[in-house]
């Protein structure tokens, strides 16, 4: 081998740097296997009317008939409907738990950390199993007794077009908040304490300092957490087949779901490939625009 090359291959992967690639190597081959190889499958049988025995190539057919498809469009009004009503919810009530948890001591921080988290880690189909039992049509259901305290009759929240939106919303609303109330309550403490004493010298009441200190001081945290909620809502897909599987009427049929159903309920794996692909891009632009918009005055 050239001596030259020989140096160059000793000063890349001697030493520290051959442990360092050792170390990333397990995280590269999952990210090969798990992510890029389905992406590329995903983009080859895109263009493919796909049968397990045998594809055919059939060029952007696919695509011509996902832009023609009208409950693809629907599915995707629907998931935009609720990304709009979920993620800001969702932050604000981060937020506002974040806040009420630092004046706490250390433990307590860390309980209530804990115990927010702790859905994050449990089982989806409990949790789902468990609003099923919240939103029960009969009387046994939680929420029918309550409103039957107040003499309304039961209710078939997941059963009907006008509240089964709302109790997809509303389950998002009150679960899954563990991951931003943790990251904002790290945020919130790594404020520097100089910018509170000299407010407490200048006698800045307590809304005034979320205003002027906390507020701008959370921007990127806020950036990152509402641009990854963009994104995690737009594919959503367990929420909506456990709960209602699409219906009543498609009316809280997601883009994933509608994705899901078209690979694994009708075997259109070619069109389900299109679909996530041009998803994938909306996304994409999605998050774009969001960088564009609220990232301007975010300084890291």
């Amino acid at each position: 081998m050239n001596p030259s090359k020989k140096s160059f291959i000793k000063r890349k992967f001697g030493g520290d740097a051959g442990w360092g690639y050792i170390f990333i190597a397990v995280a590269l081959v999952v990210f090969a296997l798990f992510t890029a190889y389905p992406v590329a499958s995903a983009f080859i049988i895109s263009f493919q009317d796909y049968k397990p025995l045998g594809s055919t190539f059939i060029g952007l057919d696919n695509y011509t008939e996902t832009f023609k498809d009208a409950l693809f469009w629907r599915s995707i009004r629907t998931t935009i409907v609720y990304t709009i009503l979920t993620v800001p919810v969702a932050l604000l009530l981060s937020f506002a738990v974040a806040i009420l948890i630092l004046p706490l001591k250390k433990w307590m921080q860390t309980t209530f950390k804990a115990v927010y988290y702790l859905p994050a880690v449990a089982s989806g189909v409990a949790l789902s199993v468990v609003w099923l039992w919240i939103f029960d049509p009969m009387e046994s259901g939680i929420f029918n007794k309550l409103i039957g305290l107040f003499g309304i009759g039961n209710q078939n929240w997941l059963g009907s077009s006008s509240t089964a939106m709302f109790s997809l919303v509303f389950m998002a609303w009150l679960s899954s908040h563990g991951t931003s109330i943790i990251i904002y309550l790290a945020a919130l403490l790594g404020i520097d304490t100089s910018y509170y004493e000299a407010a407490d010298l200048d006698g800045a009441s307590f809304l005034q300092k979320l205003r002027y200190i906390v507020i701008p001081c959370l921007k990127p945290t806020t950036l990152f957490l509402l641009v990854t909620g963009v994104i995690g809502s737009f594919q959503v897909f367990q929420n909506a087949y456990l709960m209602t599987g699409g219906g009543p009427d498609n009316a809280t049929t997601m883009v994933g779901l509608l994705i899901f159903n078209n690979a694994f309920k009708y075997f259109e794996f070619g069109k389900a490939a299109a679909q996530s692909l041009v998803l994938a891009a909306f996304i994409a632009i999605v998050a774009l625009l969001q960088f564009k918009f609220f990232g301007k005055e975010v300084e890291y």
